[in-house]
């Protein structure tokens, strides 16, 4: 047995099914030795959502019923994240995560009218378009986006950090059992500065305390480079829309209106009193203004 595969076992499905959000919907899927966990909802124009860093299907678990009342809704995790297993042949860069995506996409033979990512997730969805966009250009929504690099001490200390850390082989294995701590994890989510109840809590601990999800966090993290898709950005001349939360405390606020700048066709909007999770914090408002959006930019 390889050293990954002792210390580094998938997230147990058959443990968390009953448990976990949606299990009804999920589905695995092998596309090019990465297989995916993805979830299917509704019928009608696809809508493709991507979580961000450290999360996954989980986090639209309160919104994605209303939005699949008019389309299709396809959830997966992303690579190394949860019930996704993360081919370590590969690289966890923004890039190859798009192209993985692709991938998928193209086995499922759907393309979404509209893309909808959190974070990180913003990015690899920007990243999509931008480098396999067939047909018409998809809406793009951010909730909270990380299109650019942080700045001041993160920008030095984040990617070099998670770069040391993932070279170390128990790297996933120690943060796990740190975050096997309630108070650990609920430090983490209020930083975001998001206030979540305590199944949302019972949900990121799980993720946190299992070491395949830490190593594939820490993997994306080492391997993250915004600073090209920035460069990009003029060039997506679809829609966008980025829904932001006035209490975010991950991304600045200097940030978003930066983005604004460079994208020449984009709308935003700020809630009040929410964090970096608001989709999770209020579920229903977040939920309104994709499918107002959406079917303002329908073509």
């Amino acid at each position: 047995m390889a050293l990954w595969d002792t210390f580094y076992p998938p997230m147990d499905w058959e443990a968390n099914r009953k448990s976990w959000p949606h299990t009804s919907h999920s589905r695995f899927v092998t596309v090019h030795g990465q297989v995916w966990h993805v979830q299917t909802f509704g019928h009608g124009p696809v809508l493709l959502l991507l979580h961000g860093t450290g999360a996954s299907t989980h986090s639209w678990r309160d919104l994605v019923l209303s939005l699949a009342k008019h389309h299709t809704v396809i959830c997966p995790d992303l690579p190394g994240h949860a019930f996704s297993y993360w081919n370590t042949k590969k690289s966890n860069s923004l890039d190859h995560m798009a192209t993985s995506l692709a991938d998928l996409l193209n086995h499922l033979k759907l393309w979404p009218s509209a893309i909808i990512g959190h974070s990180a997730g913003a990015a690899v969805g920007a990243q999509l378009i931008l480098k396999h966009g067939k047909g018409p250009t998809p809406t793009l929504i951010g909730l909270n986006p990380a299109w650019l690099p942080l700045t001041g001490l993160a920008s030095w200390l984040f990617p070099p950090t998670a770069k040391l850390l993932a070279l170390n082989p128990l790297s996933g294995v120690l943060f796990a059992k740190q975050a096997a701590k309630p108070a650990v994890v609920r430090n983490l989510l209020q930083s975001t500065g998001s206030h979540l109840d305590e199944v949302a809590l019972g949900y990121y601990q799980k993720l946190l305390q299992t070491p395949s999800h830490v190593r594939g966090v820490l993997a994306m993290m080492a391997a993250w480079r915004l600073h090209r898709l920035a460069q990009q950005l003029p060039q997506l001349t679809g829609p966008v829309f980025m829904l932001l939360g006035a209490n975010d405390r991950t991304i600045p606020a200097s940030l978003a209106a930066e983005t604004m700048n460079l994208l020449p066709n984009t709308t935003s909007r700020t809630l009040a009193g929410l964090g970096h999770l608001a989709h999770e914090e209020a579920p229903a408002v977040v939920s309104e203004q994709i499918l107002a959006w959406v079917k303002q930019t329908a073509r």
